[in-house]
């Protein structure tokens, strides 16, 4: 591709602030962007035609119905603003014709979230806010707990575990992790131990593995009852995971000491939305929201201006790798 010529895209689910970037980053590279509010649909594929690639966010499901239309629009190339791709059946995509990618951008920023999360989890945050919220100033009925004294297990060790894990050692925490392709390294003061050896011995568990067949429910009932009593969780990668039902159980009865969740289970057509004058019918996340140990934000951990910026850029240069590879056949 010469550099005089322009590559067309359609970006899906633009929210505004992705749609200045993508005006400021896509004439440097020679790229047309057009932007949509809309998530990709059956209905609005149609927007894509003349577009080999498009761009779409990971807040709402792409459907087969929705990869099929595009598929008929002439799209061959789908790259999304996100590290997972679990909204996407990339494999159905691929069985029509379209590749599906994600991007890469600052792991700093869930990284800095999760550990954000684990102190408050720690020290008890959300019913110290609340009350002093009401002007109830006394001090809780419970101590909080210091990292430096806990045993930290980080499951998943891709670029954001780790980037979680290089943080708890400054806090000089015990860190055990787990991860199918364990990356030993000498000095690191990491051990990496099997699954279960890793729920029975953490005091605070925090959640770094991609959605999969194989990960879903990952933490499922029988796993759950293999921590130690008092145990904290904290999930900054996808509410699937978590048995929710099973978390809610154990946070209830008082077995498991707290959780704090930026995703959650179900959590499609409600995180991203205001929802104050509609009732919501997740039960489980309305019982999260009730129970004063968890700590429930909407899916922000990724949040911020370095990683959107990076986010969109990646998406847009994604585009053009792949036109190039067309091009060059």
């Amino acid at each position: 591709m010469t550099h005089s010529e322009t590559t067309r895209i359609t970006v899906y689910g633009c929210g505004p602030d992705e749609a200045v970037l993508f005006r400021e980053l896509a004439p440097g590279l020679g790229v047309h962007p057009s932007l949509t509010t809309a998530p990709v649909s059956e209905a609005n594929a149609e927007m894509a035609t003349g577009s080999r690639c498009v761009s779409v966010s990971h807040k709402t499901p792409v459907t087969q119905a929705a990869l099929r239309a595009l598929g008929r629009a002439g799209v061959r190339y789908i790259s999304t603003r996100s590290i997972g791709c679990n909204h996407i059946d990339a494999e159905y995509a691929a069985g029509i014709g379209i590749l599906v990618e994600n991007v890469s951008y600052s792991p700093d920023s869930v990284a800095d979230y999760t550990l954000m999360l684990m102190l408050m989890a720690l020290r008890d945050a959300k019913s110290i806010v609340r009350r002093t919220d009401l002007h109830d100033y006394r001090l809780s009925d419970a101590r909080g707990r210091e990292l430096r004294d806990l045993t930290v297990g980080v499951i998943g060790t891709g670029r954001i575990g780790t980037a979680v894990m290089d943080r708890l050692r400054g806090f000089g925490c015990r860190i055990l992790a787990h991860d199918n392709r364990p990356v030993n390294r000498p000095g690191s003061g990491v051990e990496y131990v099997p699954l279960d050896e890793l729920l029975r011995r953490s005091d605070l568990v925090t959640l770094h593995a991609p959605l999969t067949a194989a990960t879903h429910h990952l933490l499922n009932r029988q796993r759950l009852a293999q921590m130690k009593d008092d145990a904290l969780i904290v999930n900054t990668g996808r509410g699937a995971l978590i048995d929710t039902d099973a978390l809610v159980r154990d946070l209830e009865n008082g077995r498991l000491g707290g959780a704090a969740l930026d995703v959650v289970e179900g959590e499609e057509g409600v995180f991203y939305a205001d929802c104050r004058d509609k009732p919501l019918e997740s039960k489980a996340l309305l019982r999260l929201q009730e129970l004063p140990n968890a700590v429930i934000s909407p899916h922000t951990a990724y949040y911020t201006d370095r990683a959107l910026r990076d986010a969109v850029e990646n998406s847009l240069t994604n585009c053009l790798t792949f036109e190039s590879r067309i091009q060059h056949g």
